[in-house]
């Protein structure tokens, strides 16, 4: 997959395009429904599958809300994307300039002269432009003048996958993550820098590393132990990672601290991905470390329990 830190710097317009348009935070399954649309109804020898998206997040720009919470990074979300098959992502920078575009300008200045656009997919509900004003029958008038054709997904097959991103933002809120992993098609991602902590782990024989997540808008899930697998420098290794505040040690902020199985290795510095699996229980303060290093031990034995039986 191709990825395009702009429309501007889109340069093959040689190739015709087959196109969405939209955040698809999560890259659920119901995202993936419209990918495998487009590389259905492609062209496979002159036309590429391709979303146009944006960042920031359209919402983060127009509403001046810091507290959106993103169930992709955008790392995260390409490299989902190209597992489902895309051929080119467009990242195009949202701007309140850009938010101005008429739906005119919008399929003129962007889809036609620059994406050279054949073959739009959109939802049934879609809009688009300066205040939202364009929508399906304006694209289809559009794609009459400009050549190029526009299918709908009905409302039967977007309801039928019965998933959006905001019911997977609240099963991880409330720390449901069988119920998110069924909507995204896939484990959640977690995906940072591995950072030194206190060490208290290596003490009590159950050393474990912390992972920093640059962005502030991704979604971490419901403070709690889980089942994870950490996927780091082509090697993955199973653990269980505790999301909160260490009430025991006296913690005062949230860290991402992960116990790898049967792995010893040094591996600070390194970038790790996450996939949450699932949820073993609560946060709890202990009334010693004695007390977490054994309530550590039950965990792990719980997590090796529950790993046999995937086998």
């Amino acid at each position: 997959m191709r990825v395009h830190q702009s429309v501007e710097n889109y340069n093959h317009k040689e190739l015709l395009s087959v196109l969405t348009i939209g955040t698809f935070d999560g890259v659920h399954i119901g995202h993936q429904k419209i990918i495998e649309r487009l590389n259905q109804i492609k062209n496979k020898k002159s036309e590429r599958s391709m979303i146009l998206t944006f960042y920031p997040h359209p919402r983060m720009v127009l509403d001046h809300s810091n507290d959106i919470k993103m169930l992709t990074t955008m790392e995260e979300k390409s490299y989902l994307l190209e597992k489902f098959g895309l051929d080119d992502l467009i990242i195009e920078p949202f701007t309140k300039e850009f938010s101005r575009l008429s739906a005119l300008d919008f399929v003129r200045n962007i889809l036609v002269n620059q994406l050279n656009i054949k073959k739009l997919v959109i939802g049934y509900d879609h809009h688009f432009g300066k205040n939202r004003e364009g929508n399906f029958e304006q694209l289809s008038e559009y794609g009459d003048l400009y050549d190029f054709k526009v299918e709908e997904i009905s409302a039967q097959e977007i309801e039928s996958v019965s998933v959006s991103s905001t019911k997977i933002r609240k099963a991880l809120e409330n720390g449901e993550m069988e119920k998110a992993n069924k909507y995204l098609g896939y484990n959640y991602l977690l995906t940072g820098t591995i950072i030194t902590g206190q060490g208290i782990g290596r003490k009590i024989n159950f050393p474990t590393v912390n992972l920093d997540i640059a962005e502030e808008y991704k979604l971490i899930p419901k403070r709690g132990v889980y089942v994870v697998r950490s996927n780091f420098n082509n090697t993955s290794s199973y653990g269980i990672m505790n999301i909160g505040y260490r009430p025991t040690v006296g913690g005062k902020g949230q860290t991402i601290e992960i116990h790898l199985l049967d792995f010893e290795d040094d591996l600070y510095g390194s970038t790790m991905q996450i996939e949450v699996l699932m949820r073993l229980r609560d946060e709890k303060k202990f009334e010693s470390i004695e007390d977490l290093a054994i309530q550590i031990a039950k965990d792990e034995a719980s997590a090796r329990n529950w790993l046999m039986k995937l086998k």
